[in-house]
């Protein structure tokens, strides 16, 4: 008769199948709040289905934007304050779609881990499904990896993944031109980008996650991990009330590279620096780095998370539609002829 072996397992070697079945178990009701017109699966499937005429779409085009959230990780990590990353993920990749004009459809995660902790993972989903909803979008899918000996203990990765829609023919950016008046959104802090830089300030600054911020209330940690600011919705409805002639987010880069992406060739435009106040988280970053005005403008949205291009003549009502919804707008100059950005006033 022969014996039973009892070899090596996967959980043994670090990979517990069952927690990312209980995992999918645990984020289903997040996801399934964010169900809108034309999902056709929840999670769970081999693929995540999606009906475009359901949608309320007759002649689509698809727009596809992927991005993740960067070392601002790091400092969810290290703080243990995950709850809001997940909001961070789906802005960088939504803020994107409404650039080109197109609605947010559904969403996909990709979420990495040396060790799977279920509840932590949760929170990161259920805060994916937090943005999601307040885009409009669905979560319709994702992957969890769960990759001992690529991760340290603790230690995670995110992606995600959008698709949107607009009508053939209102892509944008179309029709920009010279007389075209930038409104300027407010951003909610330093959003995802930099934080590379962000991290090395800190680190120059001798203070630690959980000190008492400097330029806010609560810790440094907690404000540094403020989530990036959603402006789907509104911007949404300022492109179905005509006048934007294009859009763009300021992220990497800042309004000095993002700018120019939206104008077409022989056109840039001059931006009043004194048309806001730079927030203090900007100016304690530079005053604590000696950072120049010029690296900051290329580095931080340093308090514009969002710029619309629109007609001169729809500027007013433009920027009281997106008051009445909340945004605090800012007019910060105009399109003109010869390519770049050009400054006026200061900043800092």
């Amino acid at each position: 008769m022969s014996k039973t072996k009892n070899g090596l397992t996967y959980a043994e070697a670090g990979v517990d199948i069952d927690a990312g079945n209980s995992l999918v178990e645990r984020i289903k009701p997040a996801a399934k709040r964010t169900t809108r017109p034309g999902v056709m699966s929840g999670l769970g499937g081999f693929g995540a289905l999606f009906d475009l005429k359901g949608a309320g779409y007759s002649d689509p085009v698809l727009v596809a934007a992927t991005d993740g959230v960067g070392t601002k990780l790091r400092i969810a990590i290290d703080t243990g304050q995950v709850d809001t990353i997940g909001i961070d993920l789906v802005a960088m990749c939504v803020n994107d779609l409404v650039c080109q004009g197109a609605e947010p459809l559904f969403f996909l995660d990709y979420f990495a881990t040396g060790k799977l902790e279920v509840d932590v993972a949760a929170r990161i989903i259920e805060g994916i499904a937090t943005g999601c909803k307040q885009s409009g979008c669905a979560l319709i899918g994702g992957e969890t990896a769960e990759m001992p000996g690529m991760y340290d203990a603790g230690d995670f990765d995110l992606a995600g993944f959008a698709v949107g829609a607009m009508e053939r023919g209102q892509t944008l950016p179309d029709g920009v031109g010279e007389g075209d008046v930038l409104l300027g959104l407010a951003s909610d802090g330093v959003h995802s980008n930099g934080y590379s830089l962000v991290r090395k300030v800190v680190e120059m600054s001798g203070l630690g996650w959980g000190a008492d911020c400097p330029f806010s209330n609560g810790t440094l940690g907690a404000a540094l991990l403020t989530p990036t600011r959603l402006y789907v919705t509104q911007t949404l409805s300022a492109i179905r009330a005509g006048g934007v002639h294009g859009l763009a987010h300021i992220t990497g880069g800042g309004l000095t590279e993002n700018l120019p992406r939206v104008f077409p060739d022989g056109l840039g435009c001059d931006v009043d620096l004194g048309a806001w106040d730079l927030p203090p988280v900007f100016r304690w970053l530079a005053e604590t780095s000696g950072m120049a005005e010029a690296e900051m403008l290329k580095t931080f949205n340093c308090g514009v998370g969002m710029v619309l291009v629109v007609a001169a003549d729809r500027a007013v009502a433009l920027a009281q539609l997106l008051g009445d919804a909340g945004e605090q707008v800012h007019v910060l100059g105009k399109v003109t002829a010869g390519a770049g950005v050009r400054y006026s006033g200061k900043l800092l």
